[in-house]
């Protein structure tokens, strides 16, 4: 059964961000709470939408104490000052860390309580305030999701809160705004992005919805992504991004995500891998994971149908791709993991496991290479978004994945 509906108003275009006022009192309100990342502050951009709620009547208050992936401990302070200024609207300006965050603090101060309480889908016990989100990356797709990762300050675990009460109300997509990105930070967010298509597109829960955001995502992601990197002041692939990042997060919304972003947490949590580096570096390893049997010679039809789907899946996305001469030397699966690979390549991402910058030292702690990818595969196997892969994944098989990007 199929039930889906659409909650978040979409307004795109170069220099959109000068609507923000404009757009807010559209939604009745006159106090507003604008969370954004330092890094946003410092480039200005922060200013422009305070500019622009303030041409437009506002009273505005501006939090900016979080960092790259929102903990409790952010989301808390800004609550305290929410309930200093008193908002009737909250802007989520920045990266995917600010408009969760934003989110964030939404919950407890409509619903009280704390973060945990809301970890899971439809726990939001009152109406929340309105919220206007405002990407500054191409990468999380939060804008157009109900759903706030906020991962908990002593145990580091992330949690998924998500509601329909939680969805932004207006997401505004300038692509102005991200150009003041270090060349790392498009490359991370925009990996990010292109996972969210690639996985969406296959979960156990995708339908006709999801598949028509996903396609369309993929198609402007794979056109605009190489494109970006070799060129940041290409606006046009900007816009391929900024929207097809957005694309991506209605997929998601519509459908779930995979083994590459379970595979992808414990990376983050052991080594401190950016998330977009950590489910780039698992994708290519899942593709072909995905698209096989647990044993090419088995008589289950079953698994082997559904890895006949996947590849049919994986063939239409093949087929999208800028370049497609390659198609017919190798299965869908492989002509999109040589792709993705060749990707992180350019973007200077690929790092085999062993490469990375805390490898060794993690290490320390563990008696072999093998016990520390037990361990982490131990924490993939208890990711939510695993249990949605369309083929199903062991504690064993994450380890074999990670065994196999170790290489």
């Amino acid at each position: 059964m199929l039930d889906y509906q659409l909650r978040t108003r979409l307004v795109a275009g170069e220099n959109a961000i000068e609507q923000l006022g404009t757009l807010a009192k559209s939604l009745g309100a006159s106090r507003a709470l604008v969370v954004s990342d330092p890094g946003v502050l410092a480039a200005g951009i922060f200013q422009r939408g305070i500019d622009s709620l303030q041409k437009a009547g506002f009273e505005t208050c501006g939090f900016h104490q979080l960092t790259e992936n929102p903990t409790t401990e952010h989301v808390d302070a800004g609550l305290q000052l929410a309930k200093s200024f008193q908002p009737n609207l909250l802007v989520g300006l920045g990266g995917g860390s600010s408009m969760d965050c934003a989110k964030g603090i939404n919950f407890l101060l409509s619903c009280g309580g704390r973060i945990a309480d809301y970890w899971g889908v439809g726990k939001a016990t009152n109406t929340m305030l309105p919220l206007i989100a405002i990407p500054t990356t191409s990468g999380t797709g939060s804008e157009m999701q109900s759903f706030a990762l906020i991962s908990d300050a002593a145990t580091h675990v992330k949690m998924a809160c998500g509601d329909p009460k939680a969805a932004p109300a207006i997401a505004i997509l300038d692509p102005t705004l991200t150009r003041s990105q270090p060349p790392r930070v498009t490359a991370l967010t925009g990996i990010d992005a292109l996972t969210h298509a690639l996985e969406s597109f296959v979960t156990t829960k995708r339908n006709a919805m999801s598949d028509c955001y996903a396609r369309e995502a993929w198609t402007l992601l794979a056109q605009g992504f190489p494109r970006v990197i070799e060129n940041p002041d290409d606006m046009q692939a900007r816009s391929q991004m900024q929207l097809g990042a957005a694309f991506a997060g209605m997929a998601i919304e519509a459908s779930m995500l995979g083994a590459a972003h379970a595979l992808a947490n414990p990376l983050t949590a052991f080594l401190d891998v950016p998330h977009g580096q950590a489910v780039g570096i698992m994708m290519p390893h899942v593709l072909r994971f995905n698209a096989t049997t647990s044993n090419p010679t088995t008589s289950d039809s079953a698994a082997s149908g559904n890895a006949s789907a996947v590849s049919e899946k994986y063939r239409e996305l093949a087929r999208l791709l800028p370049e497609t001469s390659h198609l017919g030397t190798s299965s869908p699966a492989e002509t999109l993991a040589v792709t993705f690979q060749n990707w992180l390549e350019r973007a200077s991402l690929a790092t085999p496991l062993f490469k990375l910058p805390n490898w060794k030292t993690k290490l320390a702690e563990f008696s072999s290479e093998s016990e520390l990818i037990e361990a982490m595969a131990a924490m993939a196997s208890k990711q939510w978004t695993g249990s949605y892969n369309p083929r199903p994944a062991s504690t064993s098989d994450f380890a074999d994945l990670y065994h196999a990007a170790n290489r």
